[in-house]
């Protein structure tokens, strides 16, 4: 079974679900009444946060759970919560200011790397 990595699975989910959330605060902070998706730096960044997440979450989905069918569920599940870490970082950094968000990216898109170049490799020689 595979128990960790649905465990990550479910926390990457709420934290995206937490951006879905802080965009919704973001909205009220700022003004910024739906539909408009401009309108206040603090908004966009709030709201660009949101979207790479969800523009990361099917890169890093797959991936992740790739890994832990092929590899290993303890190994999915730790490079999983060093994206979530990853995203975290992003967020936080983001939050503040656009050039602050670059660690944040570079560990998760890392970890995500990893997760795709472990199943890759795994799937590859079980085809060959």
């Amino acid at each position: 079974m595979h128990h960790l990595t649905a465990l990550v699975t479910l926390l990457a989910i709420a934290f995206y679900f937490f951006t879905a959330v802080n965009v919704s605060r973001s909205r009220t902070k700022t003004g910024v009444k739906v539909p408009a998706m401009s309108g206040h730096p603090d908004f966009e960044r709030a709201f660009r946060i949101q979207m790479n997440t969800l523009e990361w979450m099917p890169i890093f989905l797959p991936a992740l759970w790739l890994f832990a069918i092929y590899i290993s569920d303890a190994i999915a599940a730790s490079i999983g919560v060093v994206w979530i870490i990853g995203r975290i970082l992003y967020f936080v950094g983001y939050s503040k200011a656009a050039a602050k968000r670059s660690l944040g990216f570079a560990i998760q898109s890392l970890a995500a790397m990893a997760l795709w170049a472990g199943a890759l490799g795994a799937v590859a020689l079980r085809l060959m």
